[in-house]
Formats: C-alpha cells, structure tokens, sequence
C-alpha cells in the first residue's frame, strides 16, 4: 500500500488502484480458501515480495520523470498484484484455521479486517503527508530515496530468501 500511495496520484487514481487490489485479493483469497486454487506459499511469497521490488524501482523510475505502468495504469497492477496477495492472505487465513461450517462468514471477516487495516494505514500515511508538507521543513535533497530504497531493499531481501527455501540444495551450493 505505501509504494501504491507514493507513485499513484489523484484521489480517484488511488482510490480505483486500492478497490482493485481489494477485489483481487478477495477473489483469490475466497478461491483458496475453498480450496479451488492451490499455489505452494514459498513461491507465492516470492512473487508478493517481488511485486514489492518492482513497485519500490517504479517509485525511482517516478522521481526520476520516467513514467511507469504502474503510474500510467495503477489499477491494473494493483489488480494483478492483488490476485498474488489473496493467495497470500489465505495462506495467513489457513494458519489460523477456519471452521468448515463457517468458511462463508470466516472469509468475510478476515477480508473486513484487512481491509480495515489497509484503510487506517492509508489514513495515516495520508494524515502524516498532509501535516509534513505544511511545516517549514529543510529536508536534504536526497532523502527522498530513503523510502523507496527501504522498501526495495527488504523486497529484495525477502525475494532471496523465498526463492532459496523452494530451490533445489544442488542449485543453492552450486
């Protein structure tokens, strides 16, 4: 969602890019969950943190004038994205456990709580921009690499490692 927040611009823009992220993920989410769709996780959690990557090199790519898929069609790939996401969720959603009896209202209340975590988290982001753009700030001319470095960073990381748990112990030594 922060990537997303930092390349998407216009209210309308961000708010089509975050119902199709929900509406992917809800889709993919309800179909593993009911068993319909199956993707082993660590190969999941590479594409999740691998999206994660491209969206932290998309932010670089805006900074820098050079405009993006992402930016030009933020809805779609926050829709793609979303559907590797659910797949993820229901990962999460399998740990815990869900009631056979009660897939329906299970799958409901998850959804609701994560989508009541990414709205506050989006609130927040959006309330602490608003405020630090009206105080009198010297910020260094660099720093705004710091974010999405960060972000691309940890992807990376996370891409790595995800990748090394599902390959062959012959590859990784090789």
């Amino acid at each position: 969602m922060l990537a997303l927040l930092l390349i998407v611009t216009g209210l309308s823009q961000l708010i089509k890019a975050i119902t199709a992220f929900t509406v992917a993920h809800s889709i993919t989410l309800a179909l593993a969950t009911l068993e319909l769709v199956q993707l082993p996780a660590a190969p999941t959690e590479a594409i999740i943190a691998l999206s994660i990557l491209f969206l932290a090199v998309e932010i670089v790519h805006k900074h820098d004038g050079k405009i993006g898929v992402t930016e030009r069609w933020p809805w779609v790939v926050a829709f793609l994205f979303g559907l590797f996401h659910g797949l993820g969720f229901a990962g999460a959603l399998a740990e815990i456990g869900v009631p056979q009896t009660e897939v329906p209202l299970a799958l409901f209340m998850f959804n609701v709580g994560v989508e009541s975590g990414q709205l506050l988290f989006i609130s927040v982001v959006l309330s602490l921009t608003a405020l630090l753009r009206r105080l009198p700030l010297a910020i260094p001319q660099g720093a705004w690499r710091i974010m999405p470095y960060s972000i691309g960073g940890l992807a990376a990381y996370w891409t790595i490692d995800r990748v090394l748990s599902f390959m062959p112990l012959s590859l990784v030594g090789a």
